[in-house]
């Protein structure tokens, strides 16, 4: 389906004249279309031929307008049910705090089936216009900056792959930059060229971004589940743009990851990303939970790492990753895209780098060079296939 015609029916759901709407991402393979079929249970679909009645429905909630999947590549698929009011919260938020205005163009260059791409449809929607779809391409992104001058969300790779071709990002109304860790040069680099760049952390339970450059949208609460006062700890959120409960398949117990309420009543979503707040109450995210390295006994969080790696001038992109080890459990690989392939960093050169500012343990163990890192239709890297063996 065209990105515009689903823009189209997210209007209509929005508004409550249409049905709550389960995105399928273009090219998501016949056999999980039929896994998200049978777990989600919609009550119809709609492909280039028409619309198909589906028998064993489950009616969406009430306040539902959109149903979002989350188990990614692999494991049973399980629904992010969103209301029409939290995603309505969400963009009314992102514009507020970009001081993006009625009429200003979007650019959507995300795709229009993951939450990433919708929340910009979403932003172009409560300023009183449509987003304009367009392909990766920096050629072109650069034409539709320079005619349009839109605001736009970008994953880091994106960003620098423009930058490195040179497009002027200062063309852009804002950049909202998301999906993954976003190194500060980059960052830095891409300011100092005049753009309005916000990093921006959230999830499909969050309507996405919810956090601009560490600090919470408007109505949007964060704290830390940690063991010590100011340590590193679970990342906790909540305010209006959190989901209404989870759509599960059949048979599936409750899920233990839905908000619960605390002694006031507030609801909290327990992400399992791992972060800090410092004095000012600015939130660093550092990692996920599940990809905690445990090598030798010692834990290692990767994000932290690989903020060190992207600083090292001979590393354009990197991810770090924990490898089976049958010496340490797990060993910490750097999996790296030199900024110069002739001249790639050695594996010294950057345990060095490392051990300058995290204990030894955290220094990578192997080093992995890559022409490109694999990555997921959602923009991020693809880590189920990192973490496999150098190839």
């Amino acid at each position: 389906m065209a990105p515009e015609r689903f823009g189209d029916l997210l209007a209509r759901a929005l508004d409550g004249e249409g049905p709550a709407l389960l995105p399928v991402p273009a090219g998501t393979p016949d056999a999980r279309v039929r896994d998200l079929l049978a777990a989600m249970r919609p009550s119809s679909l709609r492909g280039p031929d028409g619309v198909t009645a589906l028998g064993g429905s489950a009616p969406a909630g009430a306040d539902t307008a959109l149903v979002v999947t989350t188990s990614g590549s692999t494991g049973a698929p399980k629904g992010v049910e969103l209301s029409a009011e939290a995603l309505r919260s969400s963009a009314r938020a992102s514009v507020a705090r970009i001081g993006a205005l009625p009429g200003d163009p979007w650019l959507c260059v995300l795709p229009a089936g993951h939450i990433s791409g919708i929340q910009v449809m979403m932003r172009a929607l409560v300023t009183g216009t449509r987003a304009v779809h367009a392909p990766f391409d920096v050629d072109t992104v650069r034409e539709a900056a320079e005619r349009l001058r839109p605001h736009v969300s970008l994953v880091p790779t994106q960003l620098r792959r423009l930058m490195a071709a040179g497009v002027d990002p200062s063309l852009f109304g804002s950049v909202l930059l998301g999906g993954a860790a976003a190194e500060p040069a980059l960052v830095g680099a891409a300011r100092a060229a005049g753009a309005r760049v916000a990093t921006t952390y959230g999830m499909s339970e969050t309507c996405g971004g919810c956090v601009y450059d560490g600090v919470p949208l408007d109505g949007v609460r964060v704290r830390i589940d940690a063991e010590a006062p100011g340590g590193p700890g679970r990342i906790l959120l909540s305010g209006p743009v959190l989901l209404s409960g989870y759509r599960l398949p059949p048979g599936s117990p409750d899920d233990p990851g839905a908000p619960a309420a605390d002694g006031d009543g507030r609801l909290w979503l327990r992400t399992n990303d791992l972060g800090r707040l410092d004095a000012d109450g600015r939130l660093t995210v550092l990692g996920r939970m599940d990809e905690v390295v445990n090598t030798g006994g010692h834990k290692v969080v990767p994000g932290q790492v690989n903020a060190l790696l992207m600083e090292h001038p001979a590393v354009a992109e990197s991810v770090v990753v924990g490898r089976p080890d049958p010496e340490w459990g797990e060993r910490v690989s750097a999996v790296v895209v030199p900024a110069d392939p002739d001249a790639p960093p050695t594996l010294e050169q950057l345990r060095a780098w490392v051990r300058e500012r995290l204990p030894s343990y955290a220094a990578p163990r192997e080093l992995d060079l890559r022409g490109s890192l694999p990555m997921l239709a959602s923009g991020k890297p693809d880590l189920v296939a990192l973490r496999g063996a150098a190839s």
